[in-house]
């Protein structure tokens, strides 16, 4: 059954359409196309799968398409692929009313939502994401985005979808690993502001990799419920919502000091979780046990805990990079307690560097 959230922004408040099957559903599309074409950025690994799907589906509502298809991998996610999107918009002679339909994930959707927002000055924009992480996460909030060698996500604009379809069916294609990257982010709510999901995470964690499409659909539904409820508070991230970078400044420097795609997104950010959990505990905020709770849920989504050695000085450079980065200070999201997170600055350096020393392998 499907299950729509909304995301509360005034004249631009938008559904989250969550359930099976919903890639064939041309009726949740129309209402979002108003020219007579399209153009759907996807990549080479999406496209053999569902490129062809999308297409008959917006055939049914009489709009043509336009396909885009990318190189795949977060190491693609600049501008020089950037520029791809434009140069197929432009030979075509994509128009105001021509949506932009994202046919991936998180990669291909912060990419399609950045070309959105600035060709022409901004044109429709619609997410269907098809990995788990983009559809907890990336797909819902409209930050988008490219990445620089010196700092991930650094360079982009927030830019809100029309629609966010998310077709669990999709995830059935998923590699194993990216399965487990996503559900890095699944956890991540449970820690930051959901204690009874954190709960059920820890009991339903077989289910979830096990691919049980109700398992799936709850863990989706309940992360995209928590991501709307943050974005309608704090759209710009002025507050609460820099709480969902939790372990993303120590995974942003791992995806940067590593280069990017060696580690996925959501295995860095695990990795982080864990250097972020320990920094809380120095704080006296959380407890040993929670810590090793911490753990153990990660390592129960076959994530990795270890984060890679790349230098102390390395890890405090990209750091630097943050964009939480305030006054030249580090600020970090780090845990009061299990379900309850807290930006903070002003961590001593030799904590900082101590927590780094003793997590990495």
């Amino acid at each position: 059954m499907m299950q729509t959230l909304t995301v509360g922004l005034g004249e631009r408040s938008y559904p989250i359409h969550i359930g099976s099957g919903l890639l064939d559903d041309a009726s949740l599309l129309s209402r979002h196309l108003q020219g007579r074409r399209a153009a759907i950025v996807t990549n080479t690994t999406v496209a053999p799968l569902y490129l062809e799907r999308l297409q008959q589906t917006l055939a049914k509502t009489g709009v043509g398409s336009v396909p885009i298809i990318l190189p795949d991998g977060e190491e693609y996610k600049t501008y020089q692929t950037l520029n791809l999107i434009y140069d197929a918009l432009l030979t075509h002679r994509c128009e105001r009313k021509t949506p932009l339909i994202a046919l991936g994930g998180g990669v291909i959707g912060d990419m399609t939502g950045f070309a959105a927002a600035t060709y022409l000055r901004g044109v429709p924009f619609i997410q269907i994401p098809t990995t788990l992480l983009s559809q907890v996460d990336s797909s819902v909030g409209g930050k988008t985005g490219i990445n620089h060698p010196l700092g991930k996500n650094m360079i982009g604009a927030f830019y809100q979808p029309g629609l966010v379809l998310a077709d669990i069916l999709t995830l059935d294609t998923l590699p194993d690993n990216e399965l487990s990257a996503g559900l890095a982010e699944v956890i991540k709510y449970g820690l930051i502001r959901d204690l009874p999901f954190l709960l059920w995470l820890e009991e339903n964690m077989g289910k979830l990799l096990a691919r049980d499409r109700d398992a799936l659909q709850y863990a989706v539904m309940r992360s995209c419920q928590n991501k709307a409820e943050v974005v309608a508070a704090d759209e710009r991230e002025s507050g609460e919502r820099a709480l969902l970078n939790l372990g993303h400044t120590f995974g942003h420097a791992i995806e940067s000091g590593m280069g990017y795609g060696v580690w996925l997104h959501g295995e860095a950010v695990a990795a982080g979780t864990v250097m972020a959990a320990d920094l809380s505990r120095r704080l006296g905020w959380l407890k040993d046990a929670d810590v090793a709770r911490i753990r153990a849920l990660f390592e129960a989504a076959r994530l990795p805990v270890v984060p890679p050695d790349i230098g102390i000085a390395r890890y405090l450079e990209y750091m630097g990079h943050d964009k939480k980065v305030e006054a030249g200070k580090l600020r970090f999201v780090l845990l009061r307690q299990l379900g309850r997170a807290e930006l903070t600055g002003g961590v001593p350096e030799a904590m900082l560097e101590q927590t780094i020393a003793d997590c990495v392998g």
